[in-house]
């Protein structure tokens, strides 16, 4: 991907720049908050887990599959135009099922909130390449990781931040109240959407006159005729499904190892998102090392080493402590390499390829839950943890030592 600058004052596309991460949390926070209100909503009217796991599959699968064919999209489209759809049919989606649920309509609810996750997944998955696809083009790609760290924090604050309003909420009103919050975050999301500047996509059309499934796989091949790009997918997927139980199954490691206290569980997660935080807040003010590559290496290493070091903890302070700085990577690791895919993908192809790398989050997650949630209850935690941990390791010590050979 050639080097280019932002046709605009620095002032400017830094100003347009953070209305963008700003339209996004937004949109974000109230999707959010939906989904894990249907998801409690589901628990606590069935206590059934084959209904927690039809909901969670039904927020999952669909994005996995959409995010292919939207990649073809974002390079078909004006991809701004693509994300305020997504977010109004998301919005549409969500009204319908509060008005539905505000008429009393009890007997079929559960399905629905079902298909309304998978409606509202499949928003999702149109949205998710076409977000990435836009950042290239409005910051500098000398400032690309320093604002997709920047990016990567409010993300985590959102995200964060979205179980205690939705207990709140649920606390003192009714869900449907929950989501038409949801539809007014969607309208002022898009509505500062909509004042964003996003120019300097090469092409709006497909390179020839393809097929739309010419495209795609014109996408897959590029994918996976790049050394690079495929190393990079291979990478991010591996990582996405070790760092399954470091990451997912904590909560049982710390009541079975130190206990069932609310405090621990509470710690751990200000830990986790206190680390999160504050390593995509710092590289938002570095920026990463010039070669993005080692940047992704250092923070696999780090993570991998942090999280070998929780697995032989048996002390909570040290675990509490290990957790932050384990978390610390984590947007390191999805910075550094969504920053690489931008700077070396042409414009014309990225939102086919971020397309395939939101594909390899929504599908090896999921993944790595189904297969090593049910080991928990044969194999302590701990060992799954130090078992994962290394191959994460490694995938940072072989970064480091190909990117020695590459200089």
């Amino acid at each position: 991907m050639e080097n280019k600058e932002i046709q605009m004052h620095p002032i400017a596309w830094r100003r347009n720049t953070i209305r963008f991460i700003v339209s996004q949390a937004i949109t974000l926070f109230g999707s959010s908050i939906v989904q894990m209100a249907i998801i409690w909503q589901v628990a606590l009217e069935t206590s059934s887990g084959l209904w927690v796991t039809l909901l969670t599959l039904a927020a999952t699968i669909p994005q996995t599959v959409v995010s292919l064919f939207a990649g073809v999209w974002a390079d078909r489209y004006p991809r701004k135009r693509l994300i305020i759809l997504a977010d109004a049919g998301i919005a549409v989606v969500t009204l319908l099922l509060a008005v539905i649920y505000a008429s009393g309509v009890s007997a079929s609810i559960l399905p629905l909130l079902v298909l309304a996750s998978a409606l509202r997944a499949l928003g999702a998955g149109v949205q998710t390449p076409a977000v990435s696809a836009v950042i290239p083009q409005i910051v500098p790609e000398t400032h690309l990781m320093r604002y997709n760290g920047i990016n990567g924090s409010m993300m985590s604050i959102v995200q964060f931040a979205a179980p205690a309003a939705a207990g709140a909420i649920l606390a003192f009103g009714s869900f449907h109240w929950i989501l038409l919050i949801d539809v007014a975050t969607a309208v002022i999301g898009i509505l500062i959407l909509c004042s964003v500047s996003v120019s300097g996509k090469k092409s709006l059309q497909p390179e020839n006159a393809e097929t739309f499934l010419a495209d795609m796989r014109a996408g897959l091949s590029y994918a996976a005729g790049d050394g690079l790009v495929k190393r990079l997918l291979l990478t991010y997927g591996a990582f996405i499904f070790l760092s399954v139980p470091s990451s997912f199954l904590t909560v049982l490691m710390i009541e079975r190892t130190f206990g069932d206290s609310y405090m621990y569980l509470t710690v751990n997660e200000m830990a986790g998102f206190a680390g999160m935080v504050l390593g995509g807040i710092l590289l938002g003010a570095w920026g990463g090392f010039r070669n993005r590559k080692k940047t992704l290496a250092l923070g696999l290493l780090c993570f991998g080493l942090f999280s070998l070091a929780i697995g032989f903890t048996d002390t909570f302070w040290l675990f509490a402590v290990f957790m932050f700085l384990m978390s610390f990577f984590i947007p390191v690791v999805q910075s550094s390499a969504t920053t690489v895919l931008q700077e070396h993908v042409p414009d014309e192809k990225q939102g086919r390829i971020f397309g395939l790398l939101g594909a390899m989050y929504s599908g090896f997650m999921p993944l790595g839950t189904a297969i090593f949630g049910p080991l928990a209850d044969v194999i302590q935690i701990q060992w799954m943890v130090i078992a994962c941990a290394v191959p994460i390791l490694c995938l940072g010590l072989y970064g480091m030592i190909r990117r020695k050979t590459e200089v």
